[in-house]
């Protein structure tokens, strides 16, 4: 089976975050919505709610006036195919190549394609920093969609979406401090203020290895030698349940993780 972890641009209009939510059906797994970051996270679970997510989005949204804090190309911006048990990267890659065509030539709306091609593979900051600038677009359009921009489709290994927010005393200065400090080594990090609150935004890219848990430590540790102050963790989305199964327990709820926010958790729910 395939996860797909489904990046929208709309994070506050609940009408429309309900809208989107039937067009899942049965497949959606866990919505995620932030606000300050204008954007929603959909977890679904197999190859066609995401065509039907996408078609719903492009038909609603408008990416021109969008004013969130994260980075994004279009209204549906990352759409991740991911392999779980039972299937392969190869997997992926077939399912990513398909919806970036159908996106295309069914939506005309352009598609940039990331992971695994051929023998090379392009990584998703890698187009955030040149599309429309040094980097076309892979299929469709040459040119932005008029309301819904553009489309990263990819075909990755497991990915955990994380966040610790800093104490409000912290100052832009030392947030971007820390962010770099805990960069590298299994984590991309992205320092935001967020109705002044700090936030070490992270995608933790190996998390069997280095899940939460460690990626918080490593944010306190930063911020200690910087003098500042860590909040709490915020997860965004779902993630394994070993993940979870190897955290003492007593750390759960300032991390925010629980054997219910699990993908095997809510795929049996599903069933």
């Amino acid at each position: 089976m395939l996860e797909c972890v489904v990046n929208v641009s709309e994070g506050r209009d609940r009408e429309a975050l309900a809208h989107l939510e039937a067009a899942c059906g049965p497949d959606l797994l866990d919505r995620h919505s932030d606000a300050h970051h204008h954007r929603s996270v959909f977890t679904l679970g197999g190859e066609e709610a995401p065509r039907r997510l996408a078609r719903a989005a492009v038909e609603l949204l408008t990416i021109h006036t969008h004013d969130g804090a994260h980075p994004r190309l279009g209204v549906v911006d990352v759409v991740p195919f991911v392999p779980l048990h039972g299937s392969t990267i190869d997997d992926a890659r077939r399912a990513r190549d398909e919806f970036a065509s159908w996106v295309a030539h069914e939506l005309h709306v352009p598609a940039f394609v990331y992971g695994p091609v051929g023998s090379e593979e392009t990584q998703l900051p890698d187009i955030r920093r040149t599309a429309w600038i040094e980097r076309r677009p892979d299929l469709g359009p040459t040119t932005p969609h008029s309301t819904a921009g553009s489309v990263c489709v990819g075909a990755r290994e497991l990915l955990v979406a994380y966040n610790v927010w800093l104490d409000r005393s912290v100052d832009r200065d030392t947030l971007k401090r820390v962010a770099d400090d805990v960069r590298g080594d299994g984590i991309r990090t992205l320092p935001l203020v967020l109705d002044g609150r700090p936030q070490v935004s992270m995608n933790l890219v190996e998390p069997l290895r280095v899940g939460p848990d460690v990626a918080f430590d490593r944010v306190t540790t930063s911020c200690e030698a910087h003098a500042a102050r860590v909040d709490c963790g915020e997860l965004v989305g779902l993630l394994p349940r070993a993940i979870v199964e190897r955290i003492d327990a007593q750390r759960w709820q300032r991390l925010d993780v629980s054997l219910d926010r699990t993908i095997e958790a809510r795929l049996e729910r599903a069933r």
